[in-house]
């Protein structure tokens, strides 16, 4: 019998662009497990598919390029209640676009 969980694994990938957004302003915040949210920016000049990710009100980067296809179009539905995302892992000696990550899960409908 498989055990019923209330949320599926959707996606890991790097934060983007950490650098050039504001992540370390708040880096010793950042803590495995601490929830992160996706918005989608339709109008962004570098990439119209671009899904930035927010740690509070503070914009700490992107889903890499290579990753956001799928999210940005559930995002544009209105789909976005779906996800939840987390940090899974700060590393301060890794390189700044390798720092943090994030892990996406898809969230089980309500009955």
């Amino acid at each position: 019998m498989k055990i019923k969980s209330d949320k599926e694994h959707f996606l890991s990938c790097n934060v983007a662009a950490f650098t050039y957004c504001n992540g370390c302003e708040v880096f010793d915040q950042l803590k495995i497990g601490k929830k992160v949210r996706l918005v989608r920016e339709d109008e962004n000049p570098h990439d119209h598919k671009a899904v930035a990710i927010f740690f509070g009100d503070t914009h700490i980067g992107y889903i890499p390029r290579q990753q956001n296809e799928a999210i940005a179009k559930f995002l544009d539905l209105g789909y976005g209640d779906i996800f939840e995302a987390r940090i899974q892992s700060v590393d301060p000696t890794a390189h700044a676009e390798q720092q943090v990550s994030i892990v996406i899960y898809l969230k089980r409908k309500e009955a």
